[in-house]
């Protein structure tokens, strides 16, 4: 955490997640989005790519995964307690760019959902490899400052809007934690939605084996609990908050 930091916001009654892939919004503010759900807050997930390039196979079938990502992205969510939408941009996972066509449908979405916080990847994250994560990070950003001005894409035929606060996730520096504790099953069950993902990202290479889920269970005890530490609670998520 850095020396001037913020804790706990208020919890807004609409946030907005935008996301590369299936999954990450699970990974990164799931444990945030379960508490705020629970208080009351609408929560919708913008999903940027078609997930399409996550599994190990060779031979696997792109379209029924691209389908089945969708459906686990939709359980992952009501698992959260989300009561809003889960929306997609549609774009071929690993070719995600930052381009002004999609930077106008990142504003479109966000002055339909009018929401309070937006949550994204940082783009400016160091050695970031991945350049999904990175790219929508800018179209986040770039999407933020567009919705929040009327003569960015006047088109859209709907009136601007500037959300509050934009937070920031996979961030180097965090200034700000949200206390979670309480909530790390709720995020762990989400993210078990993705069982198209045990294999890639969890090391679960059997749906069945109870040591397995038990180790990845906690994997993410582990690092709620260290965010947690940095910040004086028991569990948090940290992000970098910028106040647009």
């Amino acid at each position: 955490m850095t020396d001037e930091r913020s804790e706990n916001l208020p919890t807004p009654p609409i946030a907005l997640a935008i996301a590369a892939h299936p999954d990450d919004v699970e990974f990164q503010c799931g444990a945030t989005f379960a508490k705020w759900a629970a208080d009351g807050c609408v929560l919708h997930h913008l999903i940027c790519t078609d997930g399409s390039k996550g599994t190990w196979d060779p031979q696997a079938d792109t379209g029924a995964l691209v389908a089945r990502r969708q459906r686990e992205q939709r359980e992952a969510a009501d698992l959260l307690g989300s009561t809003g939408e889960v929306r997609y941009l549609g774009e071929v996972d690993g070719e995600l760019r930052n381009v002004p066509s999609l930077v106008s449908e990142i504003a479109r979405h966000i002055r339909e959902l009018r929401p309070t916080v937006v949550f994204g990847h940082d783009p400016w994250k160091r050695w970031r490899l991945h350049p999904d994560h990175r790219n929508a990070g800018f179209l986040v950003t770039d999407g933020v400052v567009a919705a929040r001005d009327p003569h960015f894409f006047p088109e859209h035929g709907i009136a601007h809007h500037r959300p509050n606060h934009l937070l920031l996730f996979e961030t180097d520096e965090p200034n700000h934690a949200e206390d979670v504790t309480g909530f790390g099953d709720a995020k762990v069950a989400a993210l078990e939605a993705h069982e198209s993902q045990f294999e890639t990202t969890m090391d679960i290479t059997d749906l069945a084996n109870a040591d397995q889920r038990a180790a990845f269970h906690a994997k993410i005890t582990a690092e709620l609990s260290g965010a947690g530490a940095a910040a004086g609670f028991d569990a948090a998520e940290l992000f970098r908050r910028i106040d647009p």
